[in-house]
């Protein structure tokens, strides 16, 4: 009979997770995070609501794997290349992201630790350094998705508020292990958490040993998929060796995050461990943190009912004011909009909450309403944002290239870039002769002494969107190709020959050309094909590829999408889905559309796409 309770239970849980994305996506209500709205279905089948879930050993744990991966794809989505990152050269009137996004911070980590003290002088929680975790964490879970949606990730506000709350994230996660370790009674010395790090250290020189051997390459698919049981264990081993140093079993996985991002997977990867994660553990566990909500004992107790709005305050206070710096060279909206969507926290607000119960240092009703406060703030936060940013009207921003190598083929490409799209800059050894550098050109050629290091970075190589090495030296091509993918630019292409090479520069996610297989594939294509060649040539019958971001026609029809002029969509990739689009093939976030038709109406499509420009 044990056992059918158990399995109903779980029934239950699995069945309420599937339909809640369902029913946000009927209703149009995705400025609501699918984790809160099952949180909010587990309350309603839970202790306060219906109470028709019994907790056993299935949902126990399934939900403590959900916790686990949570905390490791929070480690998976920080960019580390965000504190290094080397973009196009700033306005003058532009902040410097990191120094900007460190200082905010600080500030928002001293506000909460003085209200902190509020708090304990009113007798809500004894331990203010716990209380300053708790207000002054920020959910990354949250922020990306609301910058995603509102094409905020690639502009300097954007970058800001992101770099705010990874630096949030990975301080207050580090914070609380600390915590942790100092203060439980059955816990290891705070000096074995040096160990934990460590073993990560090693685990990421192994990683990145490994990941260049052909051999991972072919283990990594079929039936054999070596990358996802390596991540795994690599979960497993850090958690476990978390909790014999007397550490939190969430750093460990945080950690082991942490190690994969540092390892830059391929997105597709990345793809994959989302799709376990958020497809079936976590889930699991959002939902099972509503069922073990009980807040019904909250309204019985007036001083834990009043700790709800103050707390909200609290937050709001915390991120807002810190965040005012930025009016420095925002408008008072946009600054507003940002501290607003600061105040989201969740996750780790669950984990202290968890944790603090279990040392004594509050009860299950100061839980409740700690998670309680963390979900409203996951719900209001968004909404407030998006209803306080205005989208500022601004030029459509030119993606930087830069060519290292010129000669007939870089300028030809130079030359038929179109200038309001793209920013190109040659890069020339000033001892080279090459005859078509007399022609007349709009875009600037910078004379090199060499293709060292140095003096790329000095001249701004590196500043850039797309870096393209054609030197004519595959040997220097494959070394200035990994320089820029080190130095944090997005796109790397590099033209090699060699297989070893190739393979070499892919696994650190550079992209290969080779000249020779190019012709020769051209040439063919010529002699099988010719009509298909024009397109090569011909910019009313070219492929262009458009991403699409625009939040208001996710979910539209293409049949009743209103503008297309004489464009017409070939295929649409979606992750690793190839579509032929139909008139009843719905657009949705982050769709690359491959389209052809006249330079005028793909180039509007674009701007309506991928900057949200109205026609």
């Amino acid at each position: 009979m044990g056992q059918h309770s158990s399995i109903t239970s779980l029934l239950i849980v699995i069945v309420a997770a599937f339909f809640t994305p369902l029913f946000l996506h009927r209703f149009r209500l995705q400025v609501i995070p699918v984790v809160v709205a099952e949180t909010v279905v587990g309350i309603m089948i839970g202790k306060t609501g219906l109470n028709i879930v019994k907790y056993d050993m299935w949902l126990e744990t399934l939900s403590t794997l959900g916790f686990l991966f949570l905390m490791f794809l929070s480690g998976l989505e920080i960019d580390f290349s965000a504190f290094a990152r080397k973009t196009k050269k700033k306005k003058e009137d532009e902040p410097n992201t990191f120094v900007l996004a460190s200082t905010v911070f600080v500030g928002i980590f001293l506000v909460s630790l003085g209200l902190s003290y509020l708090f304990v002088w009113a007798g809500y929680v004894d331990n203010a350094f716990l209380m300053t975790l708790i207000i002054s964490t920020i959910s990354l879970g949250v922020v990306v998705p609301t910058l995603k949606d509102a094409q905020l990730m690639k502009t300097s506000v954007g970058q800001t508020i992101l770099l705010i709350a990874v630096i949030a994230d990975l301080v207050t996660m580090v914070l609380l292990a600390v915590f942790v370790s100092a203060n439980e009674s059955n816990s290891g010395n705070t000096w074995l958490l040096l160990g934990l790090f460590v073993a990560g250290v090693l685990f990421y020189f192994a990683g990145k040993h490994f990941k260049r051997r052909s051999f991972v390459e072919t283990m990594a698919k079929g039936t054999i998929q070596i990358g996802t049981r390596a991540v795994f264990t690599l979960i497993i081993v850090l958690v476990a060796l978390s909790e014999s140093l007397g550490a939190e079993n969430i750093l460990g996985a945080f950690l082991a995050g942490v190690l994969v991002s540092l390892l830059s997977p391929n997105p597709d990867f990345v793809h994959k461990l989302d799709s376990f994660g958020y497809g079936f553990f976590i889930p699991i566990f959002f939902v099972m943190v509503g069922v073990n909500l009980d807040l019904r004992p909250l309204f019985a107790e007036p001083k834990i009912l009043l700790l709800i709005p103050l707390l909200f305050l609290a937050l709001v206070i915390s991120k807002v004011v810190p965040v005012y710096l930025l009016r420095i060279w925002y408008d008072s909206r946009t600054t507003l909009a940002s501290g607003f969507l600061l105040v989201s926290t969740l996750s780790l607000v669950i984990a202290a909450a968890t944790i603090a119960e279990r040392l004594g240092m509050i009860d299950e009703n100061m839980k409740g309403a700690l998670i309680l406060v963390a979900v409203l703030t996951s719900v209001v936060s968004p909404i407030m944002f998006k209803k306080l940013y205005k989208k500022q009207v601004e030029e459509t921003p030119k993606m930087a290239v830069k060519l290292i190598g010129t000669n007939q083929f870089t300028l030809a490409a130079a030359r038929d870039l179109n200038a309001q799209q793209y920013e190109t800059t040659l890069y020339h050894i000033k001892e080279e002769k090459l005859e078509l550098l007399a022609l007349d050109h709009v875009f600037p050629i910078i004379d090199i002494e060499d293709y060292s290091f140095a003096v790329l970075e000095e001249n701004g190589a590196f500043a850039a969107d797309v870096v393209v090495v054609l030197t004519g030296n595959e040997a220097i091509n494959a070394q200035v190709a990994a320089w820029a993918k080190e130095q944090g630019v997005s796109r790397v292409i590099a033209f090699v020959d060699s297989p070893n090479t190739v393979q070499e520069l892919q696994a650190k996610g550079i992209e290969t050309a080779s000249i020779a297989l190019s012709a020769a594939a051209v040439l063919k294509s010529f002699i099988v094909s010719p009509h298909i060649v024009d397109m090569l040539t011909d910019s009313n019958a070219a492929l262009h590829e458009i991403e699409m971001n625009h939040s208001a026609y996710h979910g539209v029809l293409l049949r009743q999408f209103p503008f297309l002029g004489d464009c017409i969509i070939v295929r649409i990739f979606r992750g690793n889905e190839s579509l032929i689009p139909h008139g009843d093939t719905e657009l949705r976030m982050g769709d690359r559309l491959i389209v052809t038709g006249s330079e005028e109406y793909v180039w509007e499509l674009k701007e309506l796409f991928e900057y949200g420009k109205a026609l």
